[in-house]
């Protein structure tokens, strides 16, 4: 039963048994009688309207509490008459003023901070409050691989390497490098926020590989240029001097000219092989842009292999072919991708001087065509896998470093992504998607 009719009923009880001792005690006199009567049911009256009065007030309020449950503040309440209650209302409305222009504003920011989130090039990973994914931006999935569907709800030591151990070990404000297949490098550190008053966790994920390839690039560049200039200058002046020397050699004895010609011309010809070491770093840093044109990549690989194959015989090397992908064609510099291909058949063979496979494969993975070079070499350590797209970085004696620099470059300025693959005693695997 309702307090509006609980009061209602009271009020008619006691006017009813006020009515009755009145009919009692007046029965002899009539006219007393009606009038008290009638005062009765004026008095009944005036209390139903007070009672409508108030607990109109109390619906007012009870409608307020609705909206507020519901979080709806849109609706606004008009004047009842009542000074108190008028107050009551105006205060009311303005905080509903206030809470719904509130509300647009945080709206209005999740928005942009959503459109921000899911345009960003930087990845985000929120964490929830005990420390598993709670949600993930499109690009950390592009860089973890892996949809935010499937990151959710995982402890970060569940989501394997190289992120797992890494973001787990991340401390508060801490930031650590995360070297990934190819010459890929993505700077993590992590954060904390307040939501709700608790603390939670957020890692960031910054891809530095071009930032990093552009910085080394310029300053190689500079290094090969100046480099070049005072090499080329100084064997210049040095060849002239020595081919001068050689116009001098009938002038010797005979049997003193043959060893002074020799001479020259070994030292005339060690500048000529600096001048040669100079232009294969210099090839680097004046690398065109390249020039794309349909090209059968089955038909590159074969004419590769033909090139390289007195090598290949030499370092008892046999080759697989295994060319999933009837027609491979795709827009490359024809010259420039051979380029890439000769050094990567030269690695492979290097890490094969005593016999071995080299198994080549095309195929499309995740919708996308692409190429492997795999040797069954002996592998490489975490840490040449992390230098290895260094310049002038090379485990070889007489390595020059700058192999894997033209082929980042090349592959680079065509957009195909790459990835050196290898473990210790393992096998060793170039790949090229297209």
């Amino acid at each position: 039963m309702s307090l509006r009719l609980k009061y209602i009923l009271y009020l008619l009880s006691i006017h009813l048994l006020f009515a009755g001792v009145a009919a009692l005690l007046l029965a002899q006199n009539r006219l007393w009688l009606i009038a008290i009567e009638v005062v009765f049911v004026i008095s009944f009256i005036i209390g139903l309207k007070l009672a409508g009065g108030l607990f109109g007030t109390l619906d007012l309020i009870r409608d307020g509490a609705e909206f507020i449950k519901e979080s709806d503040f849109t609706p606004r309440f008009r004047e009842v008459g009542h000074p108190e209650m008028n107050q009551l209302l105006d205060i009311y409305n303005r905080m509903a003023d206030h809470l719904r222009e509130e509300r647009i504003r945080l709206q209005e920011q999740h928005f942009l901070m959503d459109r921000i989130l899911n345009t960003s090039p930087t990845g985000f990973i929120i964490l929830d409050f005990n420390g598993r994914v709670a949600d993930a931006n499109p690009a950390a999935e592009k860089m973890m691989q892996a949809s935010a569907g499937s990151l959710k709800g995982k402890a970060l030591l569940e989501m394997g390497d190289p992120f797992g151990r890494t973001l787990a070990d991340l401390k508060i404000a801490e930031s650590k490098i995360i070297v990934l297949w190819g010459s890929r490098r993505i700077k993590c550190s992590r954060f904390e926020f307040l939501d709700r008053g608790f603390t939670r966790s957020v890692l960031v994920l910054e891809e530095l590989t071009e930032e990093l390839r552009q910085t080394e690039s310029a300053a190689y560049g500079k290094l090969i240029r100046i480099m070049s200039h005072e090499v080329n200058n100084s064997t210049g002046a040095v060849n002239s001097l020595l081919n001068s020397c050689l116009n001098y050699s009938p002038q010797l004895r005979d049997e003193d000219r043959k060893d002074f010609e020799t001479a020259l011309r070994v030292v005339i010809s060690r500048t000529a092989q600096l001048n040669s070491f100079m232009r294969n770093f210099a090839d680097v840093v004046r690398l065109p842009p390249p020039q794309p044109a349909p090209c059968g990549v089955h038909l590159l690989l074969q004419d590769t292999a033909l090139l390289m194959k007195e090598e290949i015989q030499k370092a008892g090397v046999q080759i697989e072919w295994n060319l999933t992908v009837s027609q491979l064609s795709v827009n490359l510099d024809r010259a420039q991708m051979e380029q890439v291909l000769v050094n990567i058949f030269k690695n492979g063979l290097e890490a094969m001087q005593g016999g071995g496979k080299l198994t080549i494969q095309t195929g499309i993975r995740d919708d996308r065509k692409y190429l492997s070079i795999e040797d069954t070499g002996c592998g490489m350590s975490a840490e040449v896998q992390a230098n290895l797209f260094v310049p002038f970085f090379s485990t070889k004696a007489n390595g020059q470093g700058i192999g894997l620099t033209l082929i980042q470059e090349i592959l680079t300025h065509h957009h195909f992504d790459f990835a050196l693959e290898s473990k210790p005693n393992g096998p060793t695997r170039f790949t090229i998607f297209f």
